[in-house]
């Protein structure tokens, strides 16, 4: 039985990317004018991270989309290592991403109790 992909989970999970991606973006000038971080390497974090996010809410019809999604929240969390404050949204945004995932499946019936 492989990991079946449900209409809330895609709903819900591309949510959570979605403003996830505006948040990442939003750390650009914060890592550059208040972090003091080179402006390269903030706008390759920052938009890079960003462009993941969209990127797997767009592939969340497919299981590889999750895992895309999980290496985001990952990813999103080591942005703490620029931006401190990223450690809390980092964390805040990986538990409303396992949180959509698996609300989702429950109210859809998909997993068993």
């Amino acid at each position: 039985m492989g990991f079946q992909v449900t209409p809330g989970m895609r709903r819900l999970g591309a949510s959570v990317l979605g403003m996830e991606s505006i948040v990442a973006a939003l750390t650009i000038p914060v890592a550059i004018s208040v972090g003091g971080v080179r402006p390269v390497l903030a706008v390759c974090a920052g938009a890079g991270l960003a462009v993941l996010c969209v990127v797997s809410a767009g592939l969340l019809k497919k299981p590889v989309g999750y895992v895309l999604g999980t290496l985001a929240q990952v990813l999103a969390i080591a942005t703490g290592f620029l931006v401190p404050a990223m450690f809390f949204l980092g964390g805040i945004f990986a538990a409303l991403w396992i949180t959509a995932i698996f609300v989702a499946r429950r109210v859809e019936g998909v997993t068993s109790r």
